[in-house]
C-alpha cells in the first residue's frame, strides 16, 4: 500500500520525504500551501488530522502525526533500517537526538520566529534567545566532533529529525561555518541522492 504524505511547504514534513526516499518506501505527496499573510497551515489539513498540522501520513488505514512518531513508524515498517543502532551507546544517542530535535532544539527557534515577527517589540528578547540557542549549536557541534552522524558512523532517523531545526537555524539563529562539525554534517546529508529526490518531490523549500 502506498503511503500518503500530507506535506506543508517549508515545514518539518520535508524531512519525512527525505526519510521515505532513504528507505525506498512507496509514497505519494499531497501538497499544502501556507496562508501568505499568517504563514499558517490551510484549514484543509484539519480534515486529515484535528490539529491541522504537518507532517501527517496515512498508511494501512492509520493516520500518524508528529515527526518523531512518524520516523519510528517508518523505520519499523522498513525492518529497522535507519532506526536505533544495535550498539548500546549509539542506541542511546539515537533516542536522545530523536527527541532532542523537537523537545529542546525547536522551542527557541520558534520563539525567535515569533520575536522576528514582532519587529521592534521583539528586539529585547532576541539577544537572550540567540545566546540560548548558541549553547545548543555548541553542544551539537561538540557531539559531532568525534563521529560523522548523530548516532554513530551511519545515517539514522536521528539525523533526519535533526535536519529541519538545524536547516532553519541557518536563516534565523546564527548557524554558520563557525560550527565546523555541524556544517560538515549538513554538507554530508545534502550530498545524499535521497535528499535531492526528496527536494524534488516536496517542491520549493526555503531552507535548502
Amino acid at each position: 500500500m502506498t503511503i500518503i504524505v500530507h506535506h506543508l511547504e517549508n515545514s518539518r514534513s520535508q524531512r519525512i520525504l527525505w526519510l521515505l526516499e532513504e528507505l525506498e518506501l512507496l509514497y505519494v505527496v499531497r501538497r499544502y500551501s501556507r496562508d501568505p499573510k499568517t504563514m499558517l497551515a490551510p484549514p484543509e489539513l484539519r480534515r486529515v488530522h484535528p490539529l491541522g498540522k504537518s507532517p501527517v501520513i496515512e498508511d494501512e488505514g492509520m493516520v500518524v502525526g508528529e515527526s518523531g512518531a512518524i520516523v519510528e513508524y517508518l523505520t519499523a515498517k522498513a525492518g529497522g533500517r535507519l532506526g536505533a543502532p544495535a550498539d548500546k551507546c549509539n542506541c542511546l544517542r539515537y533516542r536522545q537526538f530523536l527527541h532532542y530535535a523537537e523537545g529542546s532544539l525547536m522551542p527557541p527557534l520558534l520563539a525567535l520566529l515569533v520575536v522576528r515577527r514582532l519587529g521592534l517589540l521583539g528586539l529585547p528578547a532576541r539577544k537572550p534567545l540567540l545566546k540560548m540557542f548558541a549553547r545548543h549549536l555548541d553542544y551539537c557541534d561538540n557531539e559531532l566532533s568525534g563521529r560523522p552522524f548523530f548516532a554513530g558512523d551511519e545515517l539514522t532517523g536521528a539525523d533526519i529529525m535533526m535536519s529541519f531545526p538545524l536547516e532553519a537555524a541557518r536563516s534565523r539563529a546564527g548557524f554558520g561555518p563557525g560550527h565546523r562539525h555541524l556544517w560538515n554534517w549538513m554538507a554530508r546529508i545534502r550530498e545524499r541522492p535521497a535528499y535531492a529526490r526528496a527536494l524534488a518531490a516536496g517542491g520549493p523549500y526555503a531552507y535548502a
